[in-house]
């Protein structure tokens, strides 16, 4: 056998290897994502999914003009961006709190860490209906133990009261308190993730750089700064990005916590919303792809200038 004859076999042998993955992407995302483009440039209510409709060719660009004439669209984009920056930027720190608490020995350090694992692994369901009712004004007992120990004068709607007007030493400001109740759930739940590959990485620093530091008189903030962090700083943008990509896609936390009232109506709300509330298949679409289209920026902005920083 020639070496070429090797090489186009070998050549073939991963192309057949290879195929069944290419076939999975083109099946579960490349077509999705066609299909929903081609929708989205369609007038297509959910009477016409079983009709002709969707395959004649009449196209145009009325749903994204529906989408973004809405007056409701820019402050629906920005919640979704301030709610996703805040509850994945507090997921990671709850994670690095939590992984360096338990990195160091202790008893009950085995316990400790399946409890932090809990909130990441327990149903969606669960957990939200247990923080509706902590937080309920009537019957939550956040509520009764503030008010019954002089924290609160009065219950508050932590989930259902867009904003709380709070005074610190003589200076006002608006909290918007069903949104940062959303993102403290957010971070509460998701910080497990985090908090496992935070750990990982913490374990595989060598102990000689921390030995090394304190020896030249280095503080524990020094070594934290100078030591920690810049072994942890591919770690931390990668799951900045993963957290990024799956909080501005978060349909199922926001809705059953809050429904999308009280300023929390984000993105995903609007998809559903045009699709179940309206029966507007394509202004559902069209919304589904200016989701798509700021994660693609996102990622771009990301692989283009973040990686660049790291390295």
């Amino acid at each position: 056998m020639t070496v070429s004859n090797k090489h186009h076999r070998e050549s073939r042998l991963a192309f057949w290897m290879l195929a069944p993955t290419f076939a999975v992407v083109l099946a579960f995302v490349v077509f999705p994502v066609i299909w929903n483009l081609w929708i989205s440039l369609k007038p297509v209510s959910l009477a016409d999914l079983r009709g002709d409709a969707l395959f004649q060719f009449n196209l145009s660009l009325d749903n994204f003009q529906q989408v973004f004439s809405d007056p409701d669209f820019e402050t629906v984009l920005l919640t979704t961006l301030v709610y996703t920056i805040g509850g994945s930027l507090l997921s990671i720190l709850l994670g690095l709190m939590a992984a360096l608490l338990v990195h160091t020995e202790f008893r009950g350090r085995a316990l400790l860490r399946g409890l932090f694992i809990a909130p990441y692994i327990a149903p969606v369901v669960a957990v939200t209906f247990t923080w509706s009712f902590i937080l309920d004004p009537q019957l939550g007992v956040f509520n009764r133990f503030a008010v019954d120990h002089g924290l609160l004068t009065q219950p508050i709607p932590f989930l259902s009261q867009r904003w709380l007007d709070l005074d610190i030493m003589g200076v006002g400001f608006r909290l918007p308190l069903a949104l940062t109740s959303v993102i403290l759930f957010e971070g509460w739940r998701y910080f497990p993730f985090a908090f496992l590959f935070i750990l990982a990485r913490l374990q595989a620093i060598p102990d000689e750089f921390y030995q090394a530091a304190s020896v030249d008189g280095a503080t524990p903030f020094q070594r934290f700064f100078h030591i920690t962090l810049p072994q942890l700083t591919t770690v931390l943008s990668t799951l900045f990005l993963f957290r990024f990509i799956w909080t501005f896609n978060k349909f199922d936390d926001i809705f059953l916590l809050t429904r999308g009232h009280a300023g929390t109506k984000v993105l995903p709300l609007n998809v559903y919303d045009y699709a179940f509330g309206e029966f507007n298949i394509g202004a559902s679409s069209a919304t589904a792809m200016v989701l798509f289209g700021i994660l693609a920026v996102f990622i771009f902005v990301y692989l283009r200038w973040g990686l660049r920083i790291e390295n």
